[in-house]
């Protein structure tokens, strides 16, 4: 009997042995399918929790992992030029660049990007592109007059431009500081490159004594619009919406001789001939409403480049006048305009 009762053990343990074997093939086979079938490597100017955002949703309905690496725009050129000298044999660079215009000019130049032209970006206008297919505008932010509505309702005239701004009297501003954010300081590069560097300086200096307080960052300008710490704030738009969203008393005006903006483009720089499908497909679906709506419902509120998308009908500020002159300074002449500024107009002006 004791014997008898052995075998049974014997045999009850090999049956659970091949039940959970079969259940860990199983679970290993399900988490086989449900892993990302492709990984890309998306080198970045935009903050960590922007791209976060993005790799999530995209992985999430298209079974691709975007590894997402965050590098200020000195960093990621030089990254980028380290890469293209690199071992070709040994893929570890980036498969995909998504950053500011002014990055992928350089980056265009110095030949690291593959030239891709689709449907979907052949729609994109010329002015948000390479002309030669390299890179592709996604969304821009323009720079914008942040106002506070109650104080709009104590003075006739609205400043509508940034001259009219400059010379306006007993007027709070506030504004970011150009040596803070890429965008603060793409607006004086921009100013010089539309105006000259005379008069750029003349409108910076005059605006100078009524700035309340340099910023640190492009939040805090609307902040205080919104406050009413400031009447007026030089801010970016999409800040100025998030803020409109959650019932801050503001309004928009658009400068009338135009006005500068962030352009954030992306450009494909795999040298993985496997990956370029996947590289392409990430590309064109930026420029979709998918991406757009992706990134609304999580308070970011950027004008789409691509025409045919709802969001770009639908947004306000699409045909806002933008200054129609992109310089390419070179990061010396940039510091050199930078340098200037602190020393003739935050240090040398009179508060």
């Amino acid at each position: 009997m004791r014997r008898y009762t052995i075998l049974l053990l014997t045999e009850f343990m090999l049956i659970l042995s091949a039940a959970a074997g079969s259940a860990f093939l199983a679970g290993a086979d399900k988490n086989k399918k449900d892993a990302p079938k492709m990984q890309l490597t998306v080198y970045t100017t935009l903050p960590p929790e922007h791209a976060a955002i993005i790799s999530e949703a995209y992985e999430k309905t298209n079974n691709v992992r975007l590894n997402f690496v965050p590098l200020d725009s000195r960093e990621l050129l030089q990254r980028m030029r380290d890469d293209a000298v690199s071992d070709p044999t040994v893929i570890t660079t980036s498969d995909l660049i998504l950053a500011n215009s002014n990055v992928l000019r350089r980056a265009a130049d110095f030949n690291l990007l593959k030239t891709y032209v689709s449907e979907t970006n052949d729609a994109v206008r010329k002015n948000f592109k390479d002309e030669n297919g390299a890179w592709t505008g996604v969304w821009y932010d323009p720079i914008i007059f942040c106002a506070n509505q109650d104080y709009l309702r104590t003075i006739k005239d609205i400043p509508q431009s940034w001259t009219e701004l400059a010379r306006y009297r007993d007027i709070r501003i506030g504004i970011t500081d150009f040596l803070a954010a890429d965008a603060s300081a793409n607006l004086m590069f921009q100013m010089i490159g539309q105006f000259g560097d005379a008069k750029t300086y003349k409108i910076l200096n005059e605006i100078h004594p009524k700035v309340v307080q340099y910023a640190k960052y492009l939040s805090n300008p609307v902040r205080q619009a919104g406050m009413g710490e400031v009447d007026i704030s030089i801010a970016v738009e999409s800040e100025t919406l998030r803020y409109m969203q959650n019932g801050y008393p503001l309004k928009i005006i658009y400068p009338t001789e135009g006005t500068a903006y962030l352009l954030t483009g992306v450009a494909i720089s795999t040298v993985d001939t496997s990956k370029i499908k996947s590289a392409e497909q990430f590309a064109d679906w930026l420029l979709s409403d998918e991406a757009q709506l992706i990134l609304q419902a999580n308070g970011f509120y950027f004008v789409p480049t691509n025409p045919q998308t709802l969001a770009h009908k639908k947004f306000a500020g699409k045909n806002l006048q933008l200054f129609d002159n992109s310089p390419t300074f070179t990061p010396e002449q940039q510091y050199g305009y930078l340098d200037r500024w602190v020393k003739q107009v935050r240090l040398g002006g009179e508060k």
